[in-house]
């Protein structure tokens, strides 16, 4: 749409380049495809004119004759990308004012189809970020618009960096109406810290200390996350950051990586043939269920080996012991619609479900009574994650509008975690080391993460050739692993940059989710919340039966129960005696002033009777 590009503080790590839109420098930076080997060196290194008469295209990128690799996305968008239009040979003729071509062997859409919210073309590129822009204006539905959004007279709301770039996105023209007034003095430009006018428009900046995400908003670099070196724990200390690993792991002295104690991890993942497992090598394969036909969503109750799976797109879930025989699969559940997502709290023994036909995510015991609703009128929930520790459930949407969120176990306390630049983030998995959320986006055929609170988010893991159709995540130690169903493999990539990519299995029929199960996956660690994140038990959290609605409530250790119990009996002897000594002074018989205050005297317990000397005293 021609706006302005957003400037922000030099961050200090590696750029994340669009795989499909622009080109890695060998020192990092990144630079659109289409000036790659255009005869004009732009990397600084000059990297992006090198090995130029035979460079190798991606399986899912354009070779064009001039040696450059373009995006499929916009290969027959009009525009001469190749640089001798060999991507604008043999395609449809949708020379019309008013329509688009959805590439070769598809369709030319009229414009009103385009960035409507619906995929009309097969690969997507009607909705896609090249035809659309970041982010389409929204209907007005608020009595204000954002502080980072422009109020159009329409009432729509735009960004407001996309004001008076001499390019209407209003469709009243209003954001290119008094464009000679400083736009940082409404506002502030809707920038969260520094706005800075400019003779067309204006940007956000921010401190050095900070970057800035999207068009206004800063956020505190984080030196450990940025740099993305260690497995788990990091400290930024004088400029260095060493590594570091949690209690149930131990670092590699050769290679730094955080390795889990104990026992063998083994990776799980369900297929045509049933539920299998490997070793996360690639090695030792075995099928615990193989009557459990079908890919689907899974999850693990490490405690005792037991995998929860339920076959895409019906409404039965099933359990069966990963060490136990085949027939010992139990029936656990039926539910309305099909489970696109599945987890399983192991601290509060509870399974959370999301279904794309109702619209919701559900919750039950673990032993498959109790079921409910939790969370409802979402659109399309298509996975979902659990933190029990920090008393957190996340779910995805794939819908038209596809977000992450996140809410308390209860369902309450429900706030957006990332919502900008998604399209089908069909699996989620925690790093719980780390406290990361990572998801795989189809529709962006990419791995990314963010922390719980949204924040430090990267890709990860951008299209390589297996990333084409994923359906199942998961993260353990130094690695994100994958299931995808074009290539029909089981992959790994490093967790920080996508690097060391490996195929664990392929040729596997239909493969769906995954999982990991290793005890140090599924920490006790300290004493829950509760599932309210600001309700913190003492001894352990107790579950109200889910039928109403999900109550979490804080229960009492047996030494507790004991201490109060010896109180009031203690209590209740004491009253006893009390009324004892009443009941003996009141009646007994009277004696003279003298002698009662000395037996007083004697004995100042009121519950200690009588003894010797006053026997000897009445003697006399």
């Amino acid at each position: 749409m021609g706006h302005l590009a957003v400037s922000g503080a030099a961050v200090h790590s590696v750029p994340a380049c669009h795989q499909q839109q622009e080109f890695r420098c060998s020192d990092g930076s990144c630079i659109p495809r289409p000036r790659l080997c255009d005869g004009h060196i732009d990397c600084e290194d000059g990297s992006d004119e090198h090995r130029c008469g035979h460079l190798s295209c991606k399986q899912d990128e354009f070779a064009c004759r001039s040696g450059r690799c373009i995006a499929p996305l916009i290969r027959c968008n009009g525009v001469d990308d190749c640089g001798d239009w060999s991507d604008e040979a043999s395609c449809p003729n949708c020379s019309a004012p008013d329509s688009f071509s959805c590439g070769p062997s598809d369709v030319c859409l009229p414009s009103n189809k385009l960035c409507d919210g619906r995929t009309d073309c097969r690969d997507g590129r009607d909705e896609a970020r090249p035809a659309c822009g970041p982010s389409p204006p929204r209907p007005q539905t608020s009595p204000t618009c954002t502080p980072s959004e422009f109020h159009c007279g329409d009432g729509r709301c735009i960004r407001q960096t996309w004001r008076c770039d001499h390019s209407p996105d209003c469709s009243d023209g209003s954001d290119e109406d008094d464009c000679d007034q400083n736009e940082c003095q409404v506002n502030n430009g809707g920038c969260s810290h520094r706005c800075v006018d400019q003779p067309l428009g204006f940007h956000c900046d921010c401190p050095s200390s900070m970057r800035l995400v999207g068009d206004s908003q800063c956020e505190e670099v984080d030196p450990c996350l940025a740099s993305d070196i260690c497995d788990q724990l990091c400290v930024h200390n004088n400029g260095s950051l060493p590594c570091d690993c949690t209690e149930d792991y131990q670092m590699d002295l050769t290679t730094a990586e955080c390795k889990a104690k104990g026992e063998a991890a083994q990776l799980v993942f369900t297929s045509s043939k049933g539920v299998q497992l490997i070793s996360i090598t690639g090695s030792g394969y075995r099928e615990p269920a193989p009557h459990l036909l079908g890919p689907g969503p899974v999850a693990a109750l490490a405690s005792n080996r037991t995998l929860y799976w339920a076959r895409q797109g019906q409404s039965s879930l099933y359990r069966v012991s990963v060490d136990g025989k085949t027939e010992d699969s139990v029936f656990v559940l039926k539910f309305q619609g099909s489970v696109s997502g599945l987890a399983v709290d192991w601290i509060h023994q509870l399974l959370y479900w999301t279904s794309m036909e109702t619209g919701s995510v559900n919750v039950a015991l673990l032993a498959g009574s109790a079921q409910r609703p939790l969370i409802t009128g979402l659109d399309k929930p298509c996975a979902v994650a659990v933190h029990p520790l920090k008393g957190l459930l996340f779910w995805a949407q794939c819908g038209s509008s596809p977000r992450i969120e996140r809410s308390s176990l209860d369902g309450n306390d429900r706030m957006s975690v990332v919502v900008l630049s998604l399209r089908q983030p069909v699996a989620l998995s925690l790093d719980m080391p780390r406290q990361l959320l990572y998801w795989v986006d189809r529709g962006m055929r990419s791995i990314s993460r963010v922390n719980l609170e949204g924040h430090h988010r990267k890709t990860v893991v951008e299209s390589n050739g297996y990333l084409d159709r994923p359906f199942g995540l998961a993260v353990f130690e130094g690695f994100v692993y994958w299931s995808e169903e074009v290539t029909r493999s089981i992959c790994r990539a490093s967790k920080h940059n996508g690097g060391n990519l490996q195929v664990l299995l392929s040729n596997i029929t239909s493969p769906g989710g995954v999982l990991v199960i290793q005890p140090v996956l599924q920490p006790k660690g300290p004493p829950s919340e509760c599932g309210l994140t600001a309700t913190v038990c003492a001894h352990g959290c107790a579950v109200d039966s889910p039928t109403e609605c999900l109550k979490f409530s804080c229960t009492h250790s047996d030494a507790t129960f004991a201490g109060i119990l010896s109180l009031i009996m203690f209590l209740s002897v004491l009253l006893v005696g009390m009324a004892v000594w009443w009941w003996r002074e009141e009646f007994r018989p009277s004696t003279s002033l003298t002698e009662q205050s000395f037996s007083l005297k004697e004995s100042q317990d009121p519950l200690i009777t009588q003894g010797p000397h006053a026997a000897q005293g009445n003697s006399a």
